[in-house]
């Protein structure tokens, strides 16, 4: 992936938490009918391994966990994203030297995938995801497998099979206007709240926070 220097981000706790707070990454693989790409939702483990560690479960009728069982993989992660118009930038008025862009957050997580054809593996992942993601949904009564029959559960553990990847490389761009002046980046964002995106606008104004550390 192209990083110019300004939209470089290599901090490990900042990579960690875009990959945490949007989940849902493409698990791409390069087997013998070719590249494919699967949307995954991840679980993270940042304790596991020397850059963390993801965990998902794919459908058993689904080929990818046959044929991509110790390759190298890339998970890429997609955080807000949206298309920047020149009108928002206050400087455009005064040189005209502005052209429209796109900005956005993605992470690149290189590492070798891993089956885990392990009832309890399975079961594991689905219960913490779960309660995970009902937590974040706000839901007054969480959903928890218990709430079905055991041989429902179990049915379903069966259809489905668990693939890890210990994650070797990070990358990550965040491309957020930090080539901007700082008028013509909080103008953007001002435009972007006016549409309603507001996770965007908030990421270009938290872009503008000088970089502490690695």
């Amino acid at each position: 992936m192209y990083r110019p220097a300004h939209f470089e981000e290599n901090r490990s706790e900042v990579l960690h938490a875009m990959m945490q707070a949007h989940p849902l990454a493409q698990l791409v693989t390069h087997g013998a009918d070719g590249l494919d790409a699967n949307p995954l939702p991840f679980e993270l483990d940042t304790a596991a391994g020397p850059h963390g560690t993801l965990r998902a479960h794919v459908a058993r009728a689904n080929p990818v966990w046959q044929q991509a069982d110790g390759t190298e993989v890339l998970v890429i992660f997609q955080a807000a994203q949206g298309y920047i118009s020149p009108n928002w930038y206050p400087s455009k008025p005064e040189h005209h030297r502005h052209v429209p862009t796109w900005n956005y957050a993605v992470v690149h997580a290189h590492g070798r995938l891993h089956v885990m054809d392990d009832e309890r593996f399975v079961r594991g992942l689905v219960a913490r995801l779960t309660r995970e993601h009902e937590q974040r949904s706000q839901q007054p009564r969480p959903w928890r497998m218990g709430d079905s029959a055991p041989d429902f559960i179990d049915g379903m553990l069966q259809a489905i099979v668990g693939v890890e990847v210990e994650i070797t490389r990070l990358v990550g761009k965040f491309k957020l206007g930090q080539n901007r002046e700082a008028r013509d980046r909080e103008g953007a964002a001002a435009g972007l709240d006016g549409l309603g995106q507001h996770d965007l606008a908030e990421a270009m104004r938290s872009a503008a926070v000088p970089k502490q550390g690695n």
